[in-house]
């Protein structure tokens, strides 16, 4: 059976940015709407705004519509969310453009909850400018997880490279170590395990975690959060079946390519694992929120304002963000399929033995 096209539901994010300028390159080439149905969740008047300031752009189809429901295959579908007066100021932070980012990323996640559209993908915002007209979470993933009420999220960045998860997010660093806990270690230990079997179709996946502290505290000389969290943490986890090895000091880790051991990295924080990651995948690298009943991803990079409007944006993390929510999105549906053939199984193998006749009594 033929599997039907995903609708990628794509938001603008920060207009002002160069959200535009990445997803009107990645969608340029026709080629790529045969694997999949686009709507952007925007303006369809920045939308032009900005393709005339692309050179490299020929023509393209575009279809503007109201409801999502309209979009047509093989064209890039711009769903309106804005006013007509909506303006761009291409390199500016403003309220407007924080609003109106707000406005598109709630009618995406609600028509991605619906099952209107399939996946998600999140355009750069300018989370400071966010915060100042009331979004009131610290990114994108801390938004889903409320959207979708779900205890646990946990952010995975992907690359053709590695794939790697934080214990501690958009936090500051001095609230790093107190927020370390071996419960906290062990909850996304557990959702990395899970999402790399069921959305990277990996059967018994091997994570490297890392130290808190510099040479993994080096026996209790510079700090003891490796003794008194994370191997306690590591011991309970092997003992539910998950292969997790550590804590590996995170210069050597990734300086002498220890990463290509494992199938993901899980650091305790955002910078001690996002720094190596764009240093090494920065082109092609996607942020992918796991633990979500929906797919999300986003390219790995921000706002860029120093870019806006000068047509020098590079669109290849938001090809990959847009390719990668499709490809776990088929991998989630092939692993619910498995996993109803196996239960099949498990019911006629019951069946089977329920209906055995039993052993002869002897008299």
């Amino acid at each position: 059976m033929q599997k039907r096209k995903p609708i990628v539901g794509i938001t603008q994010g920060d207009s002002n940015g160069i959200g535009y300028e990445v997803i009107i390159k990645a969608l340029s080439d026709p080629r790529v709407l045969e694997f999949f149905t686009p709507i952007v969740y925007g303006s369809s008047k920045l939308f032009g705004f900005y393709r005339k300031t692309i050179h490299e752009v020929e023509q393209i189809e575009t279809n503007v519509i109201n409801d999502a429901s309209e979009a047509k295959p093989k064209k890039i579908n711009i769903l309106n969310c804005l006013p007509d007066n909506v303006f761009a100021e291409p390199g500016q932070a403003s309220a407007e453009s924080a609003r109106d980012a707000m406005t598109c990323l709630a009618r995406a996640v609600s028509d991605v909850r619906e099952g209107v559209i399939d996946t998600i993908v999140t355009g750069p915002i300018n989370k400071k400018a966010m915060s100042g007209q009331g979004f009131g979470f610290p990114g994108h993933t801390e938004y889903l997880q409320n959207s979708f009420g779900v205890s646990d999220v946990a952010m995975i960045m992907t690359s053709h490279r590695l794939r790697l998860g934080v214990v501690t997010g958009h936090i500051p660093l001095k609230d790093v170590p107190g927020s370390i806990t071996k419960e906290k270690i062990l909850g996304k230990l557990r959702l990395l395990n899970a999402s790399l079997k069921e959305d990277f179709c990996i059967d018994n996946p091997r994570i490297g975690v890392l130290s808190l502290n510099p040479h993994s505290g080096d026996g209790g000389l510079l700090g003891t959060e490796e003794q008194d969290i994370i191997m306690p943490a590591l011991a309970e986890a092997t003992a539910e079946g998950i292969q997790a090895f550590g804590p590996f000091s995170a210069d050597g880790y990734f300086g002498l390519g220890h990463y290509e051991r494992f199938d993901a990295t899980l650091a305790m924080y955002h910078d001690q694992g996002l720094a190596p990651f764009k240093a090494l995948s920065f082109e092609d690298g996607v942020n992918f929120t796991a633990g979500l009943p929906v797919v999300r991803t986003s390219p790995d990079h921000g706002t860029a304002y120093e870019l806006s409007g000068r047509d020098l944006a590079d669109p290849q993390s938001m090809r990959s963000a847009i390719f990668t929510s499709i490809d776990i999105w088929n991998t989630r549906l092939e692993y619910a399929r498995l996993q109803e053939e196996k239960m099949e199984e498990r019911h006629l193998e019951g069946a089977e033995r329920r209906e055995r006749p039993g052993r002869p009594q002897i008299a």
